[in-house]
C-alpha cells in the first residue's frame, strides 16, 4: 500500500472499532460506570493494572475489584479503614494479588494526599509522558510498600513498553465524542500519547510496515509512535483502535 492508501485503510478501520460497540467487550467499561472525575480515573487505573491475559477475566475480575470498593473507589481510597484493606486480601487476578491491591490502594491515596492527583502527576512537565509514567511510578511507590507490587506498574526508561499505563492515559486523555475513551483529563494533548503496543497492535502494525523493531518494548514504542503521527499529528493514538482490532477481532 501507498501511505495514502495506508491511512485510508487505517482510518477506516479506526471508524469501524471507536465507537460506544467497543465498549461492552473492553476493561474501558468499567470507568464508564462513574461520573465522578476521581472515581473514572481510579477506576480505570485499576482496570488498566489488570488488563492482561483473557478479556472476558480482566473484565469480570475488574467488577470483582469494583464491589470490594463498595463501588466508590475514590472514597474507599481516601477513607477505607484497616478492616476494609483486609477484605481486599481475597482479590487475585493472574500475579496481582492481595497484597498489591492493598499497596495499589495506599499508593494512590498518597498521590492524591501529595501529589496533587493522578491527573497532576502525570501533567508535571517533563520531557514525554514516557518520562511521566516513570515519574509516576516512584511518587507511587514513595511510601511502603511490597516489593512484588512494583512490577505491576511499568517503566519505559526502564525498556517497558507500558502497554496498560499507556492505554489508560489514551482512556484519559483522548476526547473525540466517539463514547469510548473518556477524555477527562485536560492538561494533556492527545499529540503527547504513546500507543499502547502488545502483542497483537505489534504483529498488525509490523505486518503494515509501521514497526520493524521486533520486540514489544519501549524503543518499538518509539518507532511505532514516530509512524503513527505521520499519520495524524494531533491525534496519533487513535490508530490503536485500528491496529488493535485488526489483530483481536479480524486475526489480519
Amino acid at each position: 500500500m501507498t501511505p495514502s492508501e495506508l491511512k485510508e485503510f487505517l482510518d477506516e478501520k479506526v471508524e469501524l472499532y471507536n465507537n460506544p460497540n467497543f465498549i461492552t467487550s473492553d476493561p474501558v467499561q468499567i470507568p464508564h460506570l462513574y461520573t465522578l472525575k476521581e472515581d473514572i480515573e481510579i477506576s480505570g487505573f485499576l482496570a488498566a493494572t489488570i488488563a492482561w491475559g483473557n478479556r472476558k477475566m480482566i473484565i469480570n475480575n475488574a467488577h470483582k475489584m469494583m464491589q470490594l470498593l463498595g463501588n466508590s473507589p475514590y472514597d474507599f481510597v481516601m477513607s477505607h479503614t484497616d478492616e476494609q484493606l483486609e477484605n481486599l486480601s481475597q482479590f487475585v487476578h493472574r500475579t496481582f494479588n492481595g497484597t498489591d491491591f492493598v499497596g495499589f490502594i495506599k499508593g494512590l491515596q498518597h498521590i492524591y494526599q501529595n501529589h496533587n492527583g493522578l491527573e497532576g502527576v502525570f501533567s508535571q512537565p517533563t520531557p514525554s509522558l514516557q518520562h511521566s509514567i516513570a515519574l509516576f511510578k516512584s511518587h507511587f511507590f514513595e511510601i511502603g510498600h511490597a516489593m512484588r507490587t512494583e512490577k505491576h506498574i511499568s517503566d519505559p526508561l526502564n525498556g517497558s513498553a507500558a502497554k496498560r499505563i499507556n492505554m489508560y492515559l489514551r482512556w484519559m486523555v483522548r476526547k473525540d465524542n466517539k463514547g469510548v475513551d473518556l477524555g477527562i483529563w485536560k492538561n494533556i494533548e492527545a499529540a503527547q500519547l504513546s500507543c499502547p503496543l502488545d502483542v497483537h497492535s505489534g504483529n498488525v502494525a509490523r505486518k503494515l510496515g509501521l514497526l520493524h523493531r521486533t520486540q514489544n518494548d519501549a524503543k518499538a514504542v518509539v518507532e511505532l509512535d514516530s509512524q503513527l503521527r505521520i499519520l495524524d499529528t494531533k491525534d496519533p493514538v487513535k490508530y490503536d483502535f485500528a491496529l488493535f482490532g485488526l489483530g483481536v477481532f479480524e486475526g489480519f
